[in-house]
């Protein structure tokens, strides 16, 4: 057993003196419901925050069926994990920054509810006046969880466990914090200025994309992309698993973000599931025009794109507009990776084209489609005759790109300053499950204890149920 060092004290140290600071944070009465708030706003609320929270491990099967089998549980853990660090985080400071009083709309006043302080006896947030404070906090939560767990994709197979954690913490605090407070906050400057996006286009997407743009940058190439190897998916059933959760959980995702059980979060309902099969079906359908075969991976980054690009535009849109969005989102991001592979980026999962290019797209098109017909706190787009609207889109979308590319590009080097972010290439050979985690991943083998025993008849059997 090595010796223990101050880095590998500090994570607890610092957990440990968060949970002693709570211990002190006055105790108050829960909320008063009578005649306050919404029943079926609450219960729908409560179920699309749990929705929501069921994407992260979705995107962990996602992740973890795509990368080379030695690398499985590291990608896998790296999604999952967020949901620990930034549920903390979140309570403590993290919600503040986010929704807090804001300072010249940039940022919330740390201070607020430091600690969820008044959050249970809370008036509630003035955008969702028919749910509690605290459940509107526990929905927004699920969204800073999933955020930094998105990057993962873009340095699975060379990114150290610990410095992954120390950059979601930074990246929470630096990156996804100022961005929410300025579009979803209503003193925020992109809120004021016009700015639409309904779901996390980008707060969620578009920043999640920058950040992994800048981590491929810094961490640099692997060494089997350095030397062209072709690296096949670990699991492709994973893959299919963790599309059904991402899309299962993404209707929490989008029509929870109408924060009450009514006709815009059926609407919002309506055209998330209508991009997510017009791209997947796009993605694949083309695939097949340039002479490939259709594929299971094909049809399901396709789906997510269109989920991914839906997002901004969900509670703006109309529903048969969706199917635009959809497919052409998936062509968008499917020319992306084409480009990107003819390139020295070494993004491994393709998360700036699915998700930064993604949420891009989905901006730019509520710009063109939004209407206020369909949700008359909205806007008018260029399609009905408002072109304003849609500059104002693109004046939003050039600031979250270049402050969120610039200041993950930044994490990523102080990171990097405080220790190595890379693994060394001996662990990178020998695969983050057991370098990182010591631990391994198995397909289910079958187990025959004689193995001189084992008949060809038996043989094969055990090669069938290999999965």
């Amino acid at each position: 057993m090595k010796k223990t060092t101050f880095r590998d004290a500090a994570p607890f140290t610092i957990l440990l003196l968060f949970a002693i600071a709570a211990i002190f944070i006055p105790s108050l009465p829960n909320f008063d419901d009578a005649g306050k708030y919404n029943n079926a706003d609450i219960a729908w609320i409560i179920v699309a925050t749990a929705l929501v929270f069921l994407m992260t491990p979705g995107l962990a099967f996602f992740y973890g069926g795509m990368v080379h089998r030695k690398n499985v549980i590291s990608t896998m853990i790296k999604s999952v994990v967020a949901a620990g660090v930034v549920s903390i985080l979140w309570v403590v400071v993290g919600y503040s920054l986010c929704f807090g009083e804001s300072y010249n709309g940039i940022i919330g006043n740390p201070t607020t509810h430091l600690f969820f302080k008044g959050i249970s006896s809370g008036a509630p947030w003035s955008l969702a006046p028919s749910i509690p404070l605290t459940l509107f906090a526990l929905f927004q939560l699920m969204f800073a969880i999933i955020t930094p767990g998105l990057v993962v994709g873009a340095v699975a197979e060379r990114i150290r466990f610990t410095s992954y954690i120390l950059f979601i913490v930074l990246f929470s605090l630096l990156v996804y914090a100022p961005i929410a407070h300025w579009t979803w906050h209503p003193d925020g400057f992109l809120f004021k200025w016009g700015v639409l996006d309904f779901a996390g286009g980008t707060v969620v997407h578009i920043s999640a994309g920058c950040a992994a743009l800048a981590g491929a940058l810094v961490l640099k190439r692997r060494q089997s992309h350095l030397e062209h190897k072709e690296i096949p998916p670990a699991n492709i059933p994973y893959v299919l698993i963790g599309t059904g959760l991402l899309w299962f959980g993404w209707f929490g995702f989008n029509a929870g973000s109408a924060l009450g059980a009514n006709s815009l979060s059926v609407s919002a309902f309506a055209t998330t599931n209508t991009a997510a099969a017009a791209a997947g079906l796009s993605w694949m359908f083309f695939d097949v025009l340039k002479g490939k075969k259709p594929s299971v991976l094909g049809f399901c980054i396709g789906a997510v794109v269109g989920l991914v690009a839906i997002t901004p535009a969900a509670g703006f849109v109309a529903i048969p507009q969706s199917i635009f969005v959809g497919v052409v989102a998936a062509l968008a991001s499917n020319i992306a990776i084409y480009f990107k592979s003819k390139s020295k980026l070494d993004d491994t999962l393709d998360v700036f084209p699915c998700h930064g290019i993604g949420g891009i797209v989905g901006m730019i098109m509520t710009g063109i489609f939004a209407t206020k017909a369909v949700n008359p706190a909205g806007a008018d787009g260029l399609f009905y005759g408002n072109p304003a609207f849609l500059f104002t889109q693109l004046k939003g979308l050039a600031i979250v790109v270049t402050y969120s590319f610039v200041a993950s590009f930044i994490i990523f080097k102080i990171i990097n300053f405080i220790q190595p972010i890379r693994v060394s290439s001996a662990d990178e050979e020998l695969g983050l499950d057991a370098s990182q985690h010591n631990e391994k991943y198995s397909q289910g083998t079958l187990l025959v204890k004689n193995k001189s025993a084992v008949t060809a008849e038996e043989k094969g059997t055990a090669e069938l149920i290999n999965f």
